[in-house]
């Protein structure tokens, strides 16, 4: 397998939880997608819409509006780009626009229609991600017998639906949802278990950057202040030999990533 890759995060958003609010112009966004690949982003992963824990949804203009003319302009400068959504439409229109990945939170379950339009592009990855419902009530469901065995059964049929619905298996990337209704024990199993997550077979995506659970571990309420947390945890994953980390900033992933390949060498 090739070495791990990073997507770096572009929130085009005012309330997202790490950096709401800091690239919300279109011109600010565009800059943060250059600095992102200049600094060696294998794929960069716009969002327009926050899902953190409480996050109120915007409506499917306003998402369009914000994330549409970013991935136009990103493309232009030859970076490849995920689009962060749960609309279908978004998804189409990020894709006439030069997306290749679709990163799905909910993993078509917010959009029924997001499954044929995955489908209608053959050539575009898509991100499906464990879900228990929209980011206003999903930590109720953080509700689990065993959080490792029951999400790998939950992705597992999530994926044999998207395939029923005509969606390729190639096509599919997976993602356990680090942080989506998940306290920080599940957060840490669901780690702890990679190996039996890629049991599954699909590429896996962990997006754990900057999250509350490191917070937690290292005692720092500023997101910002959790990227060594970040780095190491991306150390450990691409030992482990994950497709990708999604993370904040880029060019310490990638040094991370560089360290353990050439010790694998």
């Amino acid at each position: 397998m090739n070495q791990t890759l990073v997507m770096g995060i572009l929130n085009i958003t005012p309330d997202s939880f790490a950096d709401g609010g800091k690239y919300f112009s279109k011109q600010d966004a565009v800059n943060q997608g250059r600095r992102l690949f200049t600094e060696g982003a294998d794929i960069i992963d716009i969002g327009g819409e926050s899902t953190r824990p409480g996050a109120e949804r915007v409506s499917e203009d306003e998402e369009l509006s914000r994330v549409i003319p970013v991935v136009v302009e990103l493309v232009k400068d030859g970076a490849v780009i995920s689009v962060d959504t749960m609309r279908s439409q978004v998804a189409k229109e990020a894709i006439a626009a030069g997306a290749k990945y679709i990163n799905d939170v909910s993993g078509g379950l917010a959009d029924e229609k997001m499954a044929s339009v995955i489908s209608a592009n053959p050539s575009i990855q898509y991100v499906v991600m464990h879900w228990r419902g929209h980011s206003k009530q999903m930590q109720e469901n953080a509700i689990y017998e065993d959080v490792v065995k029951d999400v790998k059964e939950e992705l597992d049929n999530r994926v044999s639906d998207l395939i029923n619905l005509g969606v390729n298996a190639e096509q599919i990337i997976l993602d356990p949802g680090i942080g989506f209704a998940k306290d920080s024990a599940h957060n840490w199993q669901l780690l702890k278990s990679i190996e039996r997550l890629q049991m599954l077979g699909y590429p896996l995506l962990i997006g754990a950057s900057r999250k509350r659970f490191l917070g937690e571990l290292i005692n720092n309420q500023n997101p910002s202040d959790r990227e060594f947390a970040t780095i190491a945890l991306t150390t450990e994953l691409a030992r482990q030999k994950v497709w990708a980390v999604r993370t904040h900033t880029v060019k310490p992933h990638k040094d991370a990533i560089a360290v353990i390949e050439r010790l694998r060498k």
